[in-house]
């Protein structure tokens, strides 16, 4: 849940937080974002290394980066930038960035080393269904802090600093040194695996409509629907259907075979955002059922694919940490590309987020949110038709 919190909501809050609070630019901070996302494209294969050589010193490592993850947040929601609004921003995002890619990276390791290739279909229904609840309770947080706070993203901040405490308490046995753990391994070892290779390629591709349409939802439903105060509503129900779907796609995977179940999920999603693109303002309802849609293929995409890849690794016998810092850096590259392109293009089409738009802008604002998404969903789902399955049926 804590890193759920501290992943995809950050996303979707922190760069409509430094627009609206400080006026920062969509092309300065869509060129912050690429910035970032271009350290972590070097950062995250070093964290796996490192995460890969800490496993000797238990937990501390880990305590670590939950402190750094915590005074990140703090520094983003909670205190105002002593200096320039963007640099500010960008030290914040990169603390908040580095310690949640070693905890997420040591936290799946962890996984593959405990559960093996046959347990991961279900550590996965747990671990994400715990992680999409997370989401679910950032993402809609500052809304209802609203009513309770005149700075609901600095209360969400301090919350958030709790969470840390309780899940580093509650995980405190479980970071110990493993007794037989396999021999490290670089990172040229394990790209050597085609197949590897494959997957890495398959969550490029997949995780790049969520990072597109995750970085417009608010400007979309702001400006597209006319609906800024149903955002928090219909974040919340997005979340909450991937949540509820978790272990209802585990359970049709271990039935009818994962690769055949995320088909099914990824074309749904396509024709849920196809339908997004014709929405027109005050059509709140309509948008509300393609949420709860394109939500349940998420919790399809976010416990099958790293369960998939999870069983892989498990298979070779080591690389845990590699090969969850590689795909850390995969989905991370979509992020900044998205980031550098989207927010910059829509600017450039005349949308101006918080004004009045002309029709132009609002166009353009609807195909990134949706058709943008359906093209890469085809991408990806010819490279899932694409990849070999052998011994991931159950």
């Amino acid at each position: 849940m804590m890193l759920g919190a501290a992943g995809l909501p950050i996303y979707i809050h922190a760069p409509k937080y430094f627009v609206d609070q400080y006026g920062v630019s969509l092309s300065t901070l869509g060129l912050a974002l690429f910035v970032l996302r271009s350290l972590d494209f070097v950062q995250d294969p070093i964290l796996a290394a490192l995460a890969q050589r800490s496993r000797e010193r238990g937990q501390w490592p880990i305590y670590a980066s939950i402190l750094l993850l915590g005074l990140g947040m703090l520094g983003l929601f909670a205190l105002a930038p002593p200096f320039s609004a963007i640099i500010w921003f960008s030290l914040c995002l990169a603390m908040v960035f580095s310690a949640f890619s070693f905890l997420s990276i040591r936290f799946y390791a962890n996984g593959v080393h405990a559960f093996g290739a046959k347990g991961q279909l279900r550590l996965a229904r747990w671990r994400e269904t715990g992680s999409l609840l997370g989401i679910c309770v950032a993402a809609i947080a500052p809304t209802l802090l609203l009513n309770f706070s005149a700075q609901p993203f600095a209360v969400f901040a301090l919350g958030f600093c709790g969470l840390c405490l309780i899940a580093g308490i509650l995980m405190r046995g479980y970071w110990h040194p493993i007794a037989q753990a396999p021999a490290s391994v670089g990172i040229a070892a394990v790209l050597s695996d085609r197949q590897l290779r494959h997957f890495l390629l398959l969550a490029m591709l997949n995780s790049a409509p969520v990072a597109v349409s995750s970085t417009l939802f608010l400007f979309y439903v702001e400006s597209r629907l006319a609906a800024a105060d149903w955002a928090g509503a219909l974040l919340i129900l997005f979340f909450l259907a991937a949540a509820v779907s978790a272990s209802i796609w585990t359970y049709l995977a271990a039935r009818f075979g994962p690769k055949q179940v995320l088909l099914l999920a990824m074309s749904a999603a396509i024709i849920g955002f196809f339908y997004a693109y014709f929405l027109q303002e005050g059509q709140i309802y309509a948008f509300a059922l393609i949420s709860l849609v394109s939500g349940a293929t998420l919790g399809a995409d976010m416990t099958l694919l790293p369960a998939l890849f999870a069983s892989h690794l498990a298979q070779r016998s080591n690389g845990a940490e590699i090969g969850f810092g590689l795909w850390n850096f995969v989905s991370k590259m979509t992020l900044a590309f998205a980031a550098v392109l989207v927010l910059p293009l829509l600017e450039w089409f005349g949308y101006q987020p918080g004004l009045t738009n002309a029709q132009k802008g609002l166009t353009a604002l609807s195909a990134g949110y949706a058709l943008l998404p359906c093209l890469l969903k085809i991408l990806a789902i010819v490279a899932l038709v694409r990849l070999p399955m052998q011994g991931h049926r159950k």
